[in-house]
């Protein structure tokens, strides 16, 4: 038994596969990309355990979701108005300017019954 297999360690063999034997920089270049790749895991893990984050990560997609679908929603709705309403509303509009009287008067009755209305129920 070695000095590593003793102290729980795996043992590390000197020789590559090939029978050549490795240089110093090239045991250290190992060693860099060991700890680079458990890096990248350890941030892999931190990133599943993070509850925050996540919960985070999902309020954004659902609002994202929902800000496509009212958008879809809105444009809709502009397909399916009839043109006739558009045109209903500026002939109201037009007939309002051209004969205002008549419209006058019906607010002025309309605003009465309204304070007459709030003064009885005070």
């Amino acid at each position: 038994m070695d000095q590593a297999a003793s102290e729980g360690r795996p043992a590390v063999s000197a020789a590559a596969g090939d029978g050549h034997q490795k240089t110093p920089e090239e045991i250290e270049a190992e060693i860099e990309q060991t700890r680079q790749d458990l890096g990248d895991t350890v941030q892999a893990l931190a990133g599943k355990v993070d509850v925050k984050a996540q919960a985070k990560d999902k309020i954004a997609q659902v609002r994202d979701t929902a800000e496509l679908k009212k958008d879809e929603l809105a444009s809709r709705v502009r397909a399916a108005t009839p043109e006739s309403a558009g045109a209903g509303a500026g002939q109201f509009a037009s007939t309002v300017q051209r004969k205002p009287m008549p419209f006058a008067a019906a607010g002025a009755f309309a605003g009465g019954v309204l304070v007459g209305w709030i003064l009885r129920h005070r």
